[in-house]
This record gives C-alpha cells, sequence and structure tokens, in this order.
C-alpha cells in the first residue's frame, strides 16, 4: 500500500500565513511612522535656527530708537535730547499686539498714522508685534526667500523696553510646521 504523502501547503495555511505576514507589517509600518517624524524634527529644528538668527540679526542691526541719530542718543531724562520710545513689557494684562490699536501706538507707525512697511523699519521698535508668515520672508537683500524651503515656519516678534531709554528686549518666537515654538532673545543698548 500507498501511502498518500502531501506536498505543499492547503488553503488554510496560505492563509494563516498571509494573516500573521499583514499584522507583522502593520506593526513595522506604525512603529516606524514615529521614527519618520522624529528624523523631521531635527530637521526643522535646524531651518528655525537659522530663520530666527536671520531675523535676529537684521533687528539687531537696527538703531535702538527712531529718535537716535548718528550723534544724538534719545533720553527722557534730559530735556535737551529727544524722549525714547519706551514700550511696555507684555504680560497677563496687556496683550497689546493682539489689540486693532497697538497699547504702544508708535510702533510701526509714521508721521501721518499709517503703519510702516518692513523696509521701511530703521530702529528696533518697528520690529513690534511683527508676525511673519512663509510668504512675508526675505533675505538680507529684500528678496523673498524660496517659499518652498520654509513652508509652513512663521515668526512672531516683541519688543519691549527693560530699563527705560537704555535697554529693549527683543524676543523672537519661529513656528515650525509640527507647531513647534523655538525662541530667541536679544537685548539692545542705547549706546
Amino acid at each position: 500500500m500507498r501511502a498518500n504523502i502531501s506536498k505543499g501547503f492547503t488553503l488554510i495555511e496560505i492563509v494563516i500565513g498571509l494573516v500573521v505576514i499583514a499584522i507583522v507589517t502593520l506593526v513595522v509600518t506604525v512603529g516606524m511612522g514615529s521614527l519618520f517624524r522624529q528624523t523631521e524634527d531635527p530637521w526643522q529644528q535646524v531651518r528655525a535656527a537659522e530663520l530666527g538668527q536671520s531675523l535676529m540679526n537684521d533687528i539687531m542691526s537696527r538703531k535702538f530708537d527712531g529718535n537716535n541719530t548718528s550723534t544724538l542718543r534719545c533720553n527722557s531724562d534730559d530735556p535737551e535730547k529727544p524722549d525714547c520710545t519706551n514700550p511696555p513689557e507684555p504680560d497677563a494684562t496687556n496683550s497689546y499686539c493682539h489689540e486693532s490699536e497697538h497699547y504702544f501706538p508708535d510702533a510701526n507707525q509714521k508721521a501721518n498714522g499709517d503703519r510702516e512697511e518692513r523696509s521701511e523699519f530703521d530702529d528696533v521698535d518697528d520690529f513690534n508685534c511683527l508676525g511673519i508668515t512663509t510668504s512675508g520672508l526675505t533675505h538680507i537683500f529684500g528678496n523673498d526667500i524660496e517659499p518652498d524651503f520654509y513652508r509652513g515656519f512663521s515668526a512672531e516678534v516683541r519688543v519691549y523696553s527693560v530699563i527705560n531709554d537704555e535697554i529693549k528686549q527683543i524676543d523672537l518666537v519661529i513656528v515650525t510646521p509640527q507647531d513647534e515654538r523655538i525662541k530667541f532673545s536679544a537685548q539692545r543698548g542705547n549706546w
């Protein structure tokens, strides 16, 4: 008598094998998804650092106050010198950048009451309450930066007096496409 020896797999064995492979593939794919996000974060942070440093350099290269000249520094205590503009520090009770009329109305104002364009900014106060989106990013020569490189990034700037007439704090926040907020700060002195 001859024994019936089967060679190969049955249909049930093949289906069970496919189900096991599908489950393993699903687990590996879900696990790798978080790794892809983690590898993207450092690139976004590097771009945010580049953007933040570039914008901070732009702000710090401007004069301390709109009333300063090349030979005369502003000083509110000296009647012979023009007064400095001293924006207040933002806190829980004064969120002047989110109001229609700024708490500190001289920031970004021309003599006729219109707001200055960014190309006209000549002192650090002009950057107060500045919000920039991808379309508003420019490099040092004033030309637009390639929008695809910084797609989804934005910037927020606050300027306020730490010591009236002497030191202004510049706080800059770069927001990445993943809504991570990277903060930069600097102080500009009146000298």
